[in-house]
């Protein structure tokens, strides 16, 4: 589970990025997930974009991808949403909460 601290440095990260995955009518098919799954798996931190002819709504959606990824939501902003999920090898380094 990301904390508070977590999700903000995510967001500022992927601020500046481009949507590599865009979900449209087909919503989240099986080549949808394993796409999804192989973006993880290089990028770690993924803008998804849920198009205009999508059926589900953008919390759905990325409620949806993240379950199936084993992702978490970083964020979820108009029709685009930011997911995580640390590499074997992380390059994305979190700022941990002084207990």
């Amino acid at each position: 589970m990301l904390t508070g601290k977590q999700k903000r440095h995510l967001r500022g990260l992927g601020h500046s990025l481009k949507p590599v995955l865009l979900i449209g009518k087909n919503e989240l098919e099986e080549g949808f997930i394993k796409e999804a799954d192989a973006a993880l798996a290089c990028h770690e931190l993924v803008k998804v974009k849920v198009l205009e002819n999508c059926l589900l709504d953008r919390h759905e959606a990325a409620e949806g991808l993240a379950e199936a990824t084993g992702a978490e939501i970083a964020q979820v902003l108009g029709k685009t949403f930011l997911l995580y999920r640390p590499a074997e090898k992380p390059v994305i380094v979190l700022p941990v909460n002084p207990d």
